[in-house]
């Protein structure tokens, strides 16, 4: 289980990281409600390296803030791979960013289906590279509460965003 100390310690080696780069990150989050921004932020110095951030928790604000076309929402729902790469390229585009992560899952208690249990969350992590952009993904299934599948959440959207600068 993560832990704040953890996700801070996360949070701070990817500021540090961005800042040696003299990159900027950007999140588009869902399911974590700003928890990924509020990581970022609670770290000193991170101004110079998070400008941007996005809580997209319903479809209508995937599509209007972030650029999600309907069409993917409508044949994808909102907790797929198809609906997190819009939503990364969306805040990468409309930030400047270097490097964006996006989340969306379903953390439950309620919420679940045969195919998308609770627990299950799908990552996207856009990075600029020169004048192209490129796309990763990531499903996992967490378990726990909801508080704890959120935090999971948060240190894999981290630890990805770290790895791929």
């Amino acid at each position: 289980m993560a832990d704040d100390k953890a996700i801070n310690k996360l949070a701070r080696a990817l500021v540090d990281e961005l800042a040696a780069g003299h990159k900027v990150i950007a999140t588009a989050e869902s399911c974590t409600g700003g928890w990924i921004a509020k990581a970022l932020t609670d770290v000193p110095g991170s101004s110079d390296v998070f400008h941007y951030g996005i809580v997209s928790y319903s479809n209508g604000a995937k599509e209007s803030l972030l650029g999600v076309q309907l069409a993917t929402l409508e044949e994808h729902g909102a907790v797929s791979e198809a609906v997190v790469v819009e939503m990364a390229q969306g805040a990468l585009q409309l930030s400047g960013a270097n490097i964006a992560v996006a989340v969306s899952g379903v953390a439950g208690p309620g919420g679940g289906s045969d195919a998308k249990p609770v627990g299950m969350v799908w990552f996207a992590w856009a990075v600029r590279d020169g004048t192209k952009t490129r796309s990763t993904t990531s499903c996992e299934q967490f378990s726990g509460d909801r508080e704890l599948i959120r935090e999971l959440t948060v240190v894999h959207a981290l630890q990805g965003a770290l790895e791929r600068l």
